[in-house]
């Protein structure tokens, strides 16, 4: 068996010198290990959440997973610290799409619960929670475990630029088959998994690790731009400027909005006036950082 093992691997990288052929391998999960002595590092967590729709207002988690581990000033992973997989069951059954999509069954989440204080406990220490949507899953983690309000946030969907580097897209698994792995996809603690290893990638662009850049981007003020009374005809030119729509119903004003790095503002400013409101107008405007940005508040 182990003879076999070293000639597929010795395969797979005949395979992969090769130009015509190119080799995944099955992602295999990084052990929690103790961290060198000596190494200036700091702690991130990585988060993904399985809920039962996508109103965060209305819906509820079913499975949280997490992976903590350490960094290096350049984005470089020093090692996993810990681990975290548990299962909730909700107040009403798991709907049956959920279940196609997730593989998670009412029998599954039967009489478990996600204990609070290990949630806290787990990610108290940590610099940074990343999720692959952030706008999404910062929503569930605030409403159910207020620590996570405190906590600045990274989004590795949309705070690293994937196109720009070689990528056609960002969806997770085919940001891991550019790494070189494929996984079991849909499960919160594997899609931590499968993240981390998104985020050690070596962008072929720059040659350094794709946390580094998103920790970059993280670190940046960003201004939300709202486009309040925008008349309904002009719509279509917001959207394909990249606003998007808010429908009031969460407290956010009911308005188009866009979020643009501060050196973009006056730009956008510009655009409003000339385009959508012919004349000078100033435009209700939000500073957000790494603290406040996905969050339910913003």
């Amino acid at each position: 068996m182990f003879q076999d093992t070293i000639s597929l691997a010795t395969m797979a990288d005949t395979l992969n010198r090769s130009a015509d052929y190119r080799v995944l391998r099955r992602l295999v999960p990084r052990l929690p290990s103790t961290m060198p002595l000596g190494q200036d590092t700091r702690t991130a967590v990585l988060l993904d959440t399985e809920t039962t729709g996508l109103d965060a207002r209305r819906d509820e988690v079913i499975e949280l997973g997490m992976v903590k581990f350490d960094y290096l000033a350049d984005g470089r992973i020093a090692g996993v610290r810990d681990i975290f997989s548990a299962f909730n069951e909700p107040s009403a059954a798991i709907p049956a799409d959920i279940t196609a999509l997730t593989g998670i069954t009412d029998t599954m989440v039967a009489g478990h619960r996600i204990d609070d204080g290990a949630v806290t406990s787990f990610v108290e220490d940590a610099a940074i929670i990343i999720a692959h949507n952030s706008g999404f899953d910062r929503k569930f983690a605030e409403r159910h475990w207020p620590i996570f309000e405190q906590k600045a946030w990274g989004c590795s969907a949309t705070e690293v630029d994937w196109r720009s580097h070689g990528f056609a897209g960002a969806q997770l698994a085919y940001l891991l088959n550019g790494a070189g792995f494929f996984h079991s996809a849909h499960r919160a603690v594997d899609d931590c998994h499968a993240l981390l290893e998104v985020l050690a990638f070596e962008l072929p662009t720059t040659g350094a690790p794709a946390l580094g850049l998103l920790l970059e981007t993280a670190r940046r003020k960003t201004v939300r731009v709202w486009a309040e009374q925008s008349p309904f005809e002009l719509k279509d030119s917001l959207k394909r400027r990249g606003y998007r729509w808010s429908d009031g119903s969460d407290g956010r004003p009911k308005s188009w909005y866009v979020d643009v790095c501060e050196t973009a503002l006056q730009e956008e400013i510009t655009f409003l006036r000339a385009e959508i409101y012919l004349s000078e107008i100033e435009p209700r405007l939000q500073t957000l950082t790494a603290f406040t940005r996905f969050s339910s508040k913003a």
